[in-house]
C-alpha cells in the first residue's frame, strides 16, 4: 500500500521508515523525503499525512481512525521539516501560528550560479499560474500578485555549486524557487524553474533545515533541525 511512486529511485516514506524528529501528545514533526507528497492530490499517490496516521495507528495500537491535522506543506521534490497536529486542540493554534508568520523558517538551497551578492534581502511580487503549477516573480506589484520576502546568504562554496541559507519571511507558492530563479540562481535539479538538468531521483536541492515556533499547548519555544538527504552534494554542505 505504501510503495506507490512516480520516481522509483526515491526511497519514499513508509510507516516503518519514517524520519521522526519530534513527537509529543499534540504534535509530530517529520523529516520529509523528497518525492513524498504532504497531502493527497490528483496523482492518487499515498500522501505523507496518511503514512504518519498509519505509523501512529501501529505505534499506539489504535483500532479506529487516527486524528492528524495538516498544518503546512512542502513542495513534492523538496525535503525537510513538516509539522502535523495530533489533536484538534493543537491544529487551529498551529494554523494560526503559521498563517500569522509567527514561525522562524530556515531553508537550504544548492544553486549552480553564484548570486550577485554574498547576502541580500529579496522582495518580489509573485503571480501563481495554476495550470502550470508555477509562480512568476515580478520586481514591482502587478495584478493578482502577492508580496514575497526572503533573506539569503551564501553559507558555503562548493566545487561547482553554492549553498544558500534562506530565512523565509513569507510563505508563498514556490516562493524560494521563483525568487532564486529571478536572480539567476535556479535550484539544482529544478527543471520547472529552468535548471539545465534534473536530479536522477526527481528531487530538487531545496531543504527545510530549521523551524522554530511557540508550542501551541506548552507555550514554550520549540526548535527543530533536519539533516538533508544523503547524497554527495548535501553531504558536502554539512
Amino acid at each position: 500500500m505504501f510503495q506507490k511512486s512516480n520516481h522509483p529511485k526515491i526511497e519514499h516514506s513508509t510507516p516503518s521508515n519514517l524520519n521522526i524528529i519530534y513527537e509529543d501528545n499534540h504534535l509530530i514533526v517529520v523529516n520529509k523525503r523528497p518525492g513524498d507528497i504532504v497531502q493527497g492530490d490528483k496523482t492518487g499517490d499515498i500522501p505523507l499525512s496518511e503514512i504518519v496516521k498509519e505509523f501512529l495507528r501501529i505505534k499506539y495500537n489504535k483500532p479506529g481512525n487516527v486524528y492528524l491535522g495538516v498544518v503546512h506543506r512542502l513542495d513534492r521534490p523538496t525535503s525537510g521539516i513538516v509539522v502535523f497536529a495530533k489533536t484538534s486542540k493543537a491544529l487551529p493554534r498551529l494554523n494560526k501560528l503559521f498563517s500569522e508568520g509567527r514561525t522562524k523558517k530556515t531553508y537550504w538551497a544548492v544553486v549552480k550560479n553564484q548570486p550577485p551578492k554574498m547576502g541580500d534581502s529579496l522582495i518580489h511580487w509573485l503571480v501563481r499560474n495554476p495550470k502550470q503549477n508555477k509562480s512568476y516573480a515580478h520586481k514591482k506589484e502587478v495584478p493578482n500578485s502577492k508580496k514575497a520576502i526572503l533573506d539569503y546568504h551564501i553559507a558555503r562554496q562548493l566545487d561547482h555549486y553554492h549553498l544558500l541559507e534562506i530565512d523565509l519571511k513569507t510563505g508563498r507558492h514556490h516562493q524560494i524557487r521563483a525568487q532564486l530563479t529571478a536572480i539567476g540562481c535556479t535550484i539544482k535539479g529544478d527543471l520547472k524553474y529552468g535548471a539545465d538538468r534534473s536530479n536522477k531521483d526527481g528531487s530538487i536541492h531545496l531543504h527545510s533545515r530549521n523551524l522554530s515556533f511557540e508550542h501551541p499547548i506548552k507555550k514554550e519555544l520549540v526548535s527543530f533541525i533536519a539533516p538533508p538527504p544523503n547524497d554527495p552534494i548535501w553531504n558536502a554542505c554539512l
